[in-house]
Formats: structure tokens, sequence, C-alpha cells
């Protein structure tokens, strides 16, 4: 059995959206660019999907509320989200990262892993492989991209960020805490605003406070996720870097002109969003086991609620009655929604499904 030492990359667009942008109109360069909903004139729906540095120096950033990035940049260049143009260009860079990984896990349309264990000798080889993936991504594609090299995907993802952009950090197997210690806990992943402010309440703020506290503790305090924070912060992940082909969930959200109370708008939305999904569903062959309903007040307040069924189905009209019946009880509410997502996940496709029945 090898024991070679796992070094692994991950490499991450920079603000991919934009910098695409930028490089198709060049009269964008240097210009705070936002990617997402139409603001309309400060009453746009919707949020933020992403934005070039510019624009964050006015403090915009993803997910925020495309009518509050109006506030804090009105003189932005805002654009629609161009998902052909940027899957495209998405095809063609992980065609190129495939070719220098011994395995190879996209992530989305601008973020991937490489397992380089066997391709690499060492750390400073593995850096050399990096800059190499720069190269040929600027050359083809005019793109830039930051790449963070570690002993395991926890500390390559962390370090991805750390010199962003089109930075190129690497953390050897000896210098994972170093790296790691004095970091905000905001740096790994999972952890929110929320759970941040959980943490402050124990006296943690940094990762060597995480990784100092006591895992019972972490553990009473939330969960199964207190421990997989205590792992984080002691810089341990032993996921493998893997190829997922299989869809894990498919949905969609529909955000109101205005917010809303009237049901019968509400049910049609439900129904419109089931027919979308169902569409899909059929297109791919796939059954489905486990519905999820989202609803945003209009405070931003959110939530989620599922339900798995007792067998796969495919049927359209079992989508729409288990959507209404989990969007009721937030109805019962008697406040008015913003938005609506509906998403189906555990899947099996219908060949497997003929051979169950």
């Amino acid at each position: 059995m090898d024991k070679r030492k796992r070094i692994i990359l991950h490499v991450d667009m920079d603000h991919f959206f934009t910098a695409i942008e930028e490089r198709e109109n060049p009269r964008y360069k240097g210009k705070p660019i936002i990617v997402g909903a139409n603001p309309r004139q400060g009453r746009g729906r919707g949020v933020v999907s992403t934005c070039n540095y510019e624009a964050r120096k006015f403090g915009v950033k993803s997910g925020m509320p495309i009518s509050k990035a109006w506030k804090l940049c009105p003189h932005a260049i805002y654009l629609p989200v161009n998902r052909g143009l940027y899957m495209n260009v998405s095809e063609r860079i992980m065609k190129i990262l495939r070719k220098y990984a011994d395995k190879f896990e996209r992530w989305g349309l601008d973020e991937a892993f490489l397992d380089v264990s066997f391709k690499a000798k060492g750390f400073d080889e593995a850096k050399e492989v990096a800059k190499k993936i720069k190269k040929e991504i600027f050359e083809k594609e005019r793109l830039t991209c930051s790449i963070g090299i570690g002993p395991n995907k926890l500390v390559a993802k962390i370090a991805s960020d750390h010199e962003k952009p089109n930075g190129l950090t690497v953390v050897k197997e000896g210098e994972v805490r170093s790296f790691l210690n004095p970091l905000p806990v905001r740096r790994l992943p999972w952890v929110g605003e929320k759970t941040e402010a959980r943490l402050k309440e124990m006296g943690i703020e940094t990762v060597k406070d995480l990784a100092e506290a006591n895992p019972i503790d972490l553990k009473e305090k939330f969960g199964v996720l207190g421990i997989q924070l205590y792992l984080m912060a002691n810089g341990i992940d032993r996921s493998e870097v893997e190829e997922k082909k299989e869809i894990k969930s498919m949905g969609k959200d529909i955000t109101f002109e205005e917010d809303t109370l009237n049901p019968k708008l509400i049910k049609e939305t439900l129904s419109k969003l089931s027919e979308e999904i169902h569409k899909r569903l059929v297109k791919r062959n796939l059954y489905f086991k486990t519905i999820t309903v989202k609803v945003r007040y209009d405070n931003f307040e959110t939530h989620t609620h599922s339900k798995t069924l007792l067998s796969f189905t495919n049927k359209l009209q079992d989508l729409k009655d288990n959507v209404y019946l989990l969007t009721k009880k937030f109805l019962e509410k008697k406040r008015k929604i913003r938005l609506l997502g509906v998403r189906v996940s555990r899947f099996i496709s219908s060949e497997k499904q003929k051979k169950l029945i």
C-alpha cells in the first residue's frame, strides 16, 4: 500500500461571473460590476449573484438584496446572469484542470479540488503544477484563479481564499496549525453569522480558540456540527477528492415583484415551480423522495420545511400536493411573503426504479 502523503489543490476562479463580463466588455474594467437581479432604481427584487472587487469596496457582497446593493453602490454596472456563457467558460476551465489531477472533484461552476498526490512528489512540485494551471487558464481564457495547496481539502480550500485575487498559497502538513490558528472562525466552512455569534458567546473568536475548546461543550452547544467544528479547527479532514456525477438536488426559487399574502398568487406560483421542476425530472428520468419548500418573508427571515415520502415518485400531482401541504403552515402566519422556493432530492433513476417495482 502506497503511504505517500496527500497533496490537494483547491482552484477557485476570481469573481468568476464578473471577470467573464469584464473580459467580454473591456470598457467595464476598473468599474464596480454587480451581476444579479435588476435593481430598478433601488426598488428591485432578488439578490446579488456575484460582484467584482471594485463593488466589494463599497460593501456589496454575494447574496445581498439587490436593493441594498443599489443603496451602497448606485453607480455600479448592473448586469443580468448570463448563465449560458458562464457554463461554457466553466466547462473549458474544468477540462484544463482535469488533466492535471490524479483525482478530480468539481464544485459548482468556478471551483474544483485536485488530488495531485501521485503527479507531484512533494509540495514544492505541487506549487509548480499550480503555476502551470494558472498560466494555462490565463492564456486560454484570460481569467485569473486563486489556488490553495494543502494536505487535505479543508486546508486547501481555506488557503485558496488567503491571497485573493490571483493568489497561490501553500500550507505544508507541518504548517497547518500555525496557518489556521490566527484566522477568525468565520473563515471555516459552515461558520456563518449565527454560528459565529454563538461561538463568540463561548469566548471563541479565532480558530486557535476553537481548536483548544472542549469538544464535549461544542457538541452540547451545536450537536454533530460541534464535533465537525472542532475537527476543522484542528485541520482534520479525511474526505476524499471524488467526482460527484449524480445530482444531489433540483430546485427553483421565485422572488415576487411585491411582497404578497394573496393565496391565489402563492398557489399559482407553487404550481409553476412544481411544473418546472417536474419537466427537469422527466427529462433526466429521475424519481424523487424528499421535497423541501423555502419561504422568505418581507423582512428576509427565511424558513424551510421538508418531507420525505414513503416511496420514490415522479408524479407531478404528488409533488404539487406535498408542496402545498408543506407551505400551509407558513401561510397560517399571515405574514407577507417575498420569495418561494421548491426543491426535490434523494433521487433514483427510472431504470433502477423499474427494477424495484
